[in-house]
């Protein structure tokens, strides 16, 4: 069953997630009789963390009643308020060109994997990242070129370092769903002397932008996903599909990022990983961001990230 974080009564809580409700995890524990106080600790009660286990038991318990025996635990899901599945990570980690056919609409090539590498780059965490339903802010610094991103996001659940493209899974918690917002041409200071860099760090800070990585609106834990590379993925604006694909179509697999990630950098339970886009980015169509938009992020067995443009 798929976990969220939200909000209800002014407290954050975890909940088991579906598209027309929330069950509170606390109160479907009381009614399990399982001993669970995870707080509003998503990461504790994925595979990895130290609630899982009775999550699980707790899990097992609702799925022997009906849902009308469950009716009084359940909070209709426009009574709560969704949040970011994990508020602060230590590391909000990001790939770029990591579809063929996303480097191929941009107007590259996609070379063989054994001949190069990921791209990663990083956003601010604590600026960045939005939660389901709250707005992508254009910014007025740049307003003209807001595009957008949908990406498999991976939410680290043990600390690894050193691990294998093989073992690289086990130390993962779940999969969730992210909108990599980029400003596509963001020029500080345009009267600028050029330097052979500024074109590298224009679309690098292009990506940090306050909102520019909505997240949720729930996890789908690892262990129910046992092939995370064939997940259908689609993208809508104002109801339009923008973005339609798979994540079969990754040059670098989930395994092979954690594995080259892991080898120079210790990741930490709760680490987001975005996993690249496919094609369909506006940038390639000349089509861009304004305000009154509602963007819809999709991926298949995890859910729908929704998010207005202001």
């Amino acid at each position: 069953m798929r976990l969220c974080r939200f909000e209800h009564d002014g407290q954050a809580q975890v909940g088991f997630y579906s598209e027309e409700a929330v069950i509170p995890l606390a109160a479907a524990a009381e009614f399990a009789g399982v001993d669970v106080d995870a707080g509003d600790c998503l990461i504790s009660c994925l595979p990895g963390g130290k609630h899982r286990e009775q999550v699980l038991a707790v899990q097992a318990k609702l799925k022997n009643h009906m849902d009308e025996e469950l009716g009084e635990l359940k909070l209709g899901i426009d009574a709560v308020k969704l949040l970011v599945p994990n508020p602060n990570p230590t590391k909000l980690l990001l790939l770029a060109g990591n579809y063929a056919k996303h480097i191929e609409e941009g107007g590259g090539r996609a070379e063989e994997r054994a001949r190069t590498f990921p791209y990663v780059f990083m956003k601010p965490p604590l600026t960045t990242l939005t939660h389901p339903g709250d707005p992508v802010r254009i910014p007025e610094v740049s307003p003209d070129h807001v595009d957008w991103e949908l990406e498999l996001g991976v939410v680290i659940g043990r600390q690894a370092k050193g691990v294998s493209e093989a073992d690289a899974l086990d130390y993962v918690a779940g999969y969730t769903v992210i909108n990599d917002i980029s400003d596509r041409k963001f020029k500080p200071n345009p009267g600028r002397a050029e330097r052979e860099k500024d074109g590298f760090f224009d679309w690098l800070h292009g990506k940090w932008h306050d909102t520019f990585c909505p997240m949720g609106p729930c996890v789908l834990p690892s262990d129910e996903c046992p092939d995370p590379q064939q997940l259908h993925l689609t993208l809508k604006v104002n109801g339009e599909v923008e973005q339609d694909g798979s994540t079969a179509e990754m040059v670098f697999p989930v395994a092979a990022i954690v594995e080259f990630i892991s080898n120079f950098v210790t990741l930490e339970p709760g680490d987001i990983i975005s996993t690249g886009t496919t094609a369909g980015v506006g940038s390639a169509k000349g089509k861009f961001l304004k305000s009154g938009d509602t963007l819809e992020a999709s991926i298949e067995h995890i859910g729908v990230l929704r998010n207005p443009v202001v």
